[in-house]
């Protein structure tokens, strides 16, 4: 049957069709992509002006130049030196990071090749399924079992570390004691276990996206189960493995109510020793925002705030070209 003279033909109408459905698609992903910029740059926005008088007051480097928190000696008017200081918090901030990630990514990468590589078939949903559970506990029953029973179980260990390594020429320091259990190493293994699912998940997926003909080509000349991961399965896993491990960061410099219940909270100055209490960026926040009645103490509060997000947005940003960069090592 013919179409009538002047009607779309049916090719021209499904075009048609198509091109408004494409049109409606494009456009939404285009606003949702957009929502995430206007998200990010109306947080910053606001962090950098409710943090402007204090800003305004101190100077923006000032804040990182000084490990000495005393909002009492805060003065409403007058030039004074800046009394807060938040080196300590960024460096508490790095030690416990740095501790999780030491701790997380070696394990978190062992247990992704166990279940991709070794593990049998009826163990390995159930092992990774309880293994992307520990991401579903909320962060403040990780601070009471920190409390309760990681700390009194770590306590021995600690002792140990400060009597044998705390009077160490040049590590001593890092291990002087004393060691009462809240400290920079019980937040470093907290957060290292918050953190493990997480990379276990990226590095589980990155390892299954291997070609199987390359893993039976190692095995059939005659390599081990260890050499074929290590020529077949690392290498070609490498960028996929630093992005879980920076998305693993990510969540460690960010975490708060945890860290903040088993770290000590001293926010006087920095404590070298990762065996005694210190304080990170987001601690502090959590413990004073409600207290803070000193001149410009909440003000300083969103300083903390804008460095913290600053960070992250450098972590986030050399984990991408560090992941552009082994990705294109290995092409």
């Amino acid at each position: 049957m013919n179409p009538l003279p002047g009607s779309p033909t049916p090719w021209r109408r499904v075009r048609a069709r198509r091109g408004g459905t494409d049109t409606v698609f494009r456009y939404a992903v285009r606003s949702a992509a957009a929502m995430v910029i206007v998200v990010l740059v109306a947080t910053a926005v606001f962090l950098v002006q409710q943090a402007w008088p204090a800003l305004h007051q101190y100077g923006i480097l000032s804040y990182l130049g000084s490990d000495r928190w005393a909002p009492s000696e805060a003065t409403a008017t007058g030039r004074h030196p800046n009394p807060y200081g938040i080196a300590q918090f960024v460096y508490g901030t790095a030690v416990t990071s740095l501790i999780a990630m030491v701790l997380a990514v070696p394990v978190a990468v062992a247990v992704s090749l166990y279940l991709t590589e070794i593990a049998p078939g009826w163990l390995r949903r159930p092992l990774s399924g309880l293994v992307d559970l520990l991401a579903a506990i909320p962060s403040v029953v990780y601070g009471f079992w920190g409390i309760f029973a990681l700390i009194p179980a770590v306590r021995p260990a600690g002792v140990w570390l400060s009597r044998t390594l705390g009077t160490a020429p040049v590590i001593g320091p890092l291990f002087a004691g004393p060691f009462f259990g809240v400290s920079y190493l019980v937040a470093g293994l907290v957060l290292a276990i918050m953190i493990l699912p997480i990379i276990t998940a990226i590095c589980r997926e990155v390892f299954a996206t291997v070609p199987t003909a390359d893993k039976e080509s190692a095995l059939a000349l005659g390599a081990t189960r260890w050499e074929m991961v290590r020529m077949a399965v690392l290498p070609r896993s490498r960028s996929g493995i630093t992005g879980a491990a920076v998305l693993g960061l990510g969540r460690a410099v960010g975490e708060t109510i945890a860290v903040t219940m088993v770290i000590g909270n001293n926010v006087l100055s920095i404590t070298t020793s990762i065996l005694g209490p210190g304080s990170t960026m987001s601690s502090v926040i959590a413990n004073e925002f409600t207290e803070s009645t000193e001149p410009f103490h909440l003000q300083s509060l969103m300083v903390v705030g804008a460095w913290l997000l600053v960070i992250a947005l450098v972590v986030n940003t050399v984990g991408k070209l560090i992941v552009r960069r082994t990705g294109e090592d290995i092409a």
